[in-house]
């Protein structure tokens, strides 16, 4: 059975999925030639509010959960994962969809390089999120009062693989609008969902066999997707005069993680 497996090849096989998920999205550069922005405005924001309840169910309640009371681990880990997060946006180049100029170091690289780099960097905290999600129900030995559950790790894949759709298709067609070909377009798109098994196998790595630091890593996670939604989905969805739509959207994901969360749970 799927539960008696693993904890790292649980988070390989759910982050299998999340990169499917990117890869469906990416393929809908074989059917149309650009996004059209109230679509991906919405889903943007549709994705923002599956991260932010996937953030506090899946991650910050089993952190504090299994810190016993002690506020500081989740605190700290929170605040760690935001930081981990802003260092990596310091550093490795990469440009938003309607940029004018690219964040991180000075680099040659063309534009679609750097946009692939930048849903790149949005995927790490989806796939330490699974990892670590994954490596808690392990570490944990399955006990319910931890807050950390095999159906809460599966819920939070499967918010995050619905996410994923919109992120591919935020990556091939743009990159087909640049002038690559479709085949090429989707690759990347792709391929930008690959360092979500990387991470996931560091996510539940750590939360399995270093036991001590998992309300740490729990709330690590938590912190690296909150600082991705607001610092790059939520000003992406609200950026033209779509932006109640995005907003809506926002509570609609977050409501459907919820209810993901409530209906799998046992």
């Amino acid at each position: 059975m799927f539960s008696e497996l693993n904890p790292v090849v649980q988070a390989l096989i759910g982050t299998g999925f999340t990169w499917i998920a990117t890869a469906i999205g990416s393929a809908t550069v074989f059917f149309f030639h650009k996004i059209n922005k109230l679509f991906l405005e919405t889903m943007l924001g549709f994705a923002a509010g599956i991260m932010i309840a996937a953030s506090y169910w899946s991650l910050l309640a089993p952190a504090i959960s299994l810190s016993n009371g002690w506020w500081f681990p989740p605190i700290c880990g929170f605040l760690l994962g935001g930081l981990f997060l802003r260092s990596l946006d310091h550093f490795i180049p990469h440009q938003h969809r309607n940029a004018k100029t690219h964040e991180g170091i000075k680099t040659p690289w063309g534009k679609e390089t750097l946009l692939f780099l930048a849903i790149t960097l949005h995927n790490i905290p989806e796939g330490l999120a699974v990892g670590v999600g994954f490596g808690a129900v392990a570490a944990s030995g399955g006990d319910a009062g931890s807050g950390a559950t095999i159906a809460g790790a599966l819920a939070l894949t499967a918010g995050l693989a619905l996410q994923d759709l919109p992120e591919g298709a935020a990556v091939s067609l743009p990159l087909h609008g640049h002038g690559m070909s479709r085949l090429k377009s989707f690759f990347w798109g792709q391929f930008s969902g690959m360092v979500e098994p990387i991470a996931a196998v560091i996510g539940a790595s750590l939360a399995f066999f270093a036991k001590p630091v998992l309300p740490y890593a729990l709330a690590f996670a938590a912190g690296a997707m909150i600082y991705v939604v607001a610092e790059e989905i939520i000003p992406e969805a609200e950026r033209d005069k779509h932006n109640h739509f995005a907003t809506v959207s926002v509570l609609i994901g977050f409501a459907l993680m919820m209810l993901l969360e409530l209906t799998l749970q046992p």
